[in-house]
């Protein structure tokens, strides 16, 4: 079985940031791109993401057979939205497993949130993305989208057996337009996509990242 590398894991924090400073743009702009609200804040972040990874959401789009669509449903996460998240996960986790380590909470907490200082959220490089029908209407992926690991019994991991085989191939589909664009998975949340981050830079091999923590104008 192929190693699960956790946004915890020290080798994604050590990868070096060359900051290229591009914007974040809002992907409602975009008509081509179908939005989902159920992420909406007031100043509209959760629909920001840097240009670049907007414009491989668009490419990856072009590929999908006839009838289907990307439903972009979260980019952009204030850092202190990030926090909050990492840490009401982590109290969660803590208060069932009173026995494990700070470190084995961190572990375990960054498979459903990313620790905040190395967040692809937070760098408008991240995007939770699923699958529609011509009628906007989502598709099933086998689990709904944020699903923990605890709830889902594990079929949350992209790669999970215990899911339908339509739910699957859907699963294959969205992943080969994904990384053909040019954005990697994080393995356990099959939704979960970046690019220019940290840990895209950690698996593609890129050398450096891009994208890093950013504030929206």
């Amino acid at each position: 079985m192929t190693e699960i590398v956790l946004m915890s894991d020290a080798r994604v924090a050590a990868v070096p940031l060359q900051e290229c400073g591009e914007p974040l743009t809002d992907v409602r702009r975009s008509p081509a791109l179908l939005v989902d609200e159920r992420k909406q804040d007031p100043a509209g972040a959760f629909a920001h993401v840097r240009q670049g990874v907007l414009d491989r959401l668009l490419d990856a789009q072009g590929h999908l057979p006839p009838g289907i669509r990307l439903l972009f449903v979260e980019g952009y996460r204030p850092p202190s939205l990030q926090r909050r998240y990492f840490d009401a996960y982590a109290t969660d986790l803590r208060a069932v497993h009173p026995e494990w380590s700070a470190a084995q909470i961190r572990s375990a907490a960054s498979r459903y949130v990313s620790p905040p200082e190395i967040a692809p959220h937070s760098a408008g490089a991240a995007v939770d993305v699923t699958l529609a029908d011509a009628d906007g209407h989502e598709l099933d992926m086998g689990t709904r989208m944020n699903a923990t690991p605890e709830e889902s019994a594990g079929a949350c991991y992209t790669g999970a057996g215990n899911i339908s085989r339509e739910a699957a191939s859907r699963r294959e589909l969205l992943g080969a337009v994904l990384t053909a664009a040019g954005l990697v998975n994080y393995p356990t949340e099959w939704w979960h996509w970046s690019y220019g981050d940290r840990y895209w830079a950690l698996q593609t091999g890129a050398g450096v990242a891009c994208f890093g923590a950013a504030e929206l104008g």
